[in-house]
């Protein structure tokens, strides 16, 4: 396997397959690089290099006590980003990954990037403020934390029901895809995965998005139950001075694994224009 070292010592580890311009993708929460087998594997094919990390503390990377905070996850993007030397490369980031690809502009610019995708993504901010009064309210995430420490294995398995839609009326039930989220999200460190709730709730990305210079493509489903899109990619699109918005009707949060044949076109048109 691969890694790259950070910082602090922590092993990020990372896949690379293909060859070609670079896209480099970011994780959601609970999960692992493996999230992004049906896009890497598509681009792969297509004439692309797919770059995947897995999150400190998640997946097959280190699991350190310290540094699980967004701008150790942005420093540790850029680390793999310049251990390959990779140029005018894509990031692409789902849920809390689009808060990290942020994140990683806001504080290492684009001197690397040539465009940015934000996929159910987490910005502006999750959390109910007097600033952001269409957020979620601290006890959402607070319920979040109980359920990872008290039970995670099957607080997994239940959460994987609504974050693929799967509770919806007509749709295609898939027992396998529920395993895959559940074995990502326990091969992960109960700890890292903890201390990441507070990174994706109740970080404000508002900067950040204002410093994405980079033609940016914003996907998100209309019925995300886990990162609603009124109060983050239909926002993130207005701060994003060179954003698309483009909604999935219907579209769950983990639309990027039951709807992978249209977010790869539609990757893929934005790579190649």
């Amino acid at each position: 396997m691969s890694y790259v070292t950070a910082r602090d010592g922590t092993q990020i580890f990372y896949k690379d397959w293909g060859s070609g311009r670079p896209v480099v993708f970011s994780h959601g929460w609970p999960l692992n690089a493996d999230a992004w087998d049906a896009q890497m594997l598509f681009l792969a094919q297509h004439g692309y290099r797919a770059i995947a990390h897995d999150r400190r503390g998640h997946g097959r990377s280190g699991q350190p006590a310290k540094g699980n905070d967004m701008d150790t996850y942005a420093d540790d993007l850029a680390a793999v980003i310049e251990a390959l030397d990779l140029k005018d490369a894509t990031l692409v980031g789902h849920s809390t990954g689009g808060g990290e690809v942020a994140h990683y502009i806001g504080r290492h610019g684009t001197r690397r990037v040539a465009k940015a995708v934000l996929i159910g993504a987490v910005p502006p901010i999750m959390l109910k403020t007097a600033a952001n009064p269409g957020g979620l309210p601290m006890d959402v995430f607070d319920g979040i934390r109980k359920n990872t420490a008290e039970n995670r294995s099957q607080f997994f398995k239940d959460l994987a029901v609504p974050f693929f839609g799967f509770n919806r009326p007509g749709a295609k039930f898939s027992q396998g895809t529920i395993d895959a989220f559940w074995a990502q999200g326990m091969t992960g460190g109960i700890l890292g995965q903890y201390l990441c709730i507070k990174e994706f709730s109740e970080v404000d990305y508002t900067e950040d998005l204002k410093k994405i210079g980079v033609p940016t493509l914003i996907l998100h489903g209309d019925d995300d139950q886990i990162v609603p899109i009124d109060n983050a990619g239909k926002l993130s699109a207005k701060i994003v001075k060179n954003a698309t918005l483009k909604i999935y009707p219907g579209g769950s949060h983990g639309m990027c694994v039951v709807e992978a044949d249209k977010v790869n076109a539609d990757l893929l048109a934005f790579l190649n224009a």
